[in-house]
């Protein structure tokens, strides 16, 4: 059998015709790199962004296509919409009902008419009543460490939670959690979770190997996110604890935009230059309307194991302040410990391999402060996005 190859697929689309017959859509120019991994295939389709809509079909042509080739085990293809900078944006898409679930928020409905005459609805996940993104403006303050034990916290808390890896470049929760092999896909491509600790688990960890290197555009991890969202079995779930990647970019304004977050938590630690990191998260999440739940300080502090001594490695207080200062809640202060770090790298994060541990208690009141927040904000509307 020929290896698959990306040559041996951009030859296949090379039979998809362009629009208006004009062409086929490699020799127009309209396909992306091509990235192959595990024997999926994943590119988009650049189209103008006012035909968007009317060209849904040639997408659908492109993944049949090369479904159809021998090797591939499936297909993320997305359309990318470029619209000339002046140029007038493209007509809104007809609004559907939300998928209906039982269990009363309805995120996926519209409660009134959007900021300037403009309206977006954002369908809710069917069976998930609540969604909570943790970010943070920077790498490297214990942002997925924290998500994970938040998911498991809320868990112990009596809750029927899932976690989704929005990190595409950067998947841990696989490690985090303890979790290998491959989740299975059932009929109509739904891809069925994996699950450890009682929590379903959804990452980009699962479909490629840990040494993939994810080089990938804007419009690819768009896609990638919202399969891994609403492509996913999640079953019936109170809270998807929605691990983000660091910084401001496109992850997080897709999960602004095309999601009903019920909130985010920013995840910073106390030094002043990771705060002013996090002040770019907060402000963010401000400009798309999701309510900003509270702020995590990590690293708070260091006890040392043989004295007991406190030692405020990093500073101290810096993320409390900032929370005072901006007017949100502050959730509390995770210290630095050997056993968080170990507990993580092993695979058993704290929360369940020490549940009566000092640690687990932290989390668990976060947990509570943070599900507190989003009960009382369940009766606001689902946030519209309006970009001037």
């Amino acid at each position: 059998m020929t290896e698959l190859s990306r040559d041996f697929v951009v030859e296949a689309l090379k039979g998809i015709r362009g629009p208006d017959l004009d062409g086929n859509i490699v020799d127009l120019g309209m396909v992306s790199d091509v990235f192959i991994s595990d024997g999926k295939v994943y590119f988009s389709i650049n189209v103008p962004a006012e035909r968007a809509q009317e060209l849904e079909p040639l997408r659908q042509a492109a993944e049949r296509t090369v479904k159809a080739i021998p090797g591939v085990k499936g297909a993320v293809v997305s359309l990318t919409a470029e619209r000339k900078q002046g140029s007038a944006p493209p007509p809104p898409r007809p609004q559907a009902a939300a998928p209906a679930h039982g269990h009363g928020h309805g995120h996926g409905h519209n409660h009134g008419p959007a900021p300037s005459g403009q309206q977006k609805t954002k369908a809710g996940v069917p069976g998930i009543d609540a969604i909570i993104a943790v970010a943070s403006g920077k790498g490297g303050v214990g942002k997925s460490t924290t998500s994970v034990n938040l998911a498991l916290a809320l868990k112990a808390n009596g809750l029927r939670v899932g976690i989704l890896d929005a990190d595409v470049y950067g998947p841990s929760m696989p490690r985090l959690l303890g979790i290998t092999g491959r989740p299975q896909q059932i009929e109509n491509r739904i891809i069925v979770p994996m699950e450890n600790y009682g929590i379903k688990v959804m990452s980009m960890g699962f479909l490629v190997d840990e040494g993939t290197a994810m080089i990938w555009r804007g419009p690819m991890v768009q896609s990638a996110l919202m399969q891994m969202l609403r492509e996913v079995a999640w079953g019936d779930l109170d809270v998807l604890v929605v691990d983000m990647p660091p910084g401001t970019g496109d992850a997080q304004l897709t999960m602004a935009q095309q999601v009903p977050l019920s909130g985010a938590v920013i995840v910073s630690t106390p030094q002043d230059l990771a705060l002013i990191d996090a002040r770019k998260g907060l402000n963010m999440f401000n400009k798309v309307e999701v309510p900003v739940l509270g702020i995590v300080e990590n690293m708070s502090y260091f006890i040392a194991p043989d004295t007991g001594n406190r030692y405020d490695i990093f500073g101290h207080g810096g993320a409390k302040t900032e929370a005072e200062t901006i007017g949100v809640p502050f959730l509390g202060e995770v210290p630095l410990t050997i056993s968080i770090r170990e507990t993580s790298d092993a695979g058993t994060p704290v929360v369940v391999s020490e549940p009566d541990g000092p640690q687990a208690k932290i989390y668990r009141d976060i947990a509570t402060k943070v599900w507190e927040q989003v009960k009382a904000r369940s009766g606001r509307a689902a946030p519209s996005i309006v970009f001037e």
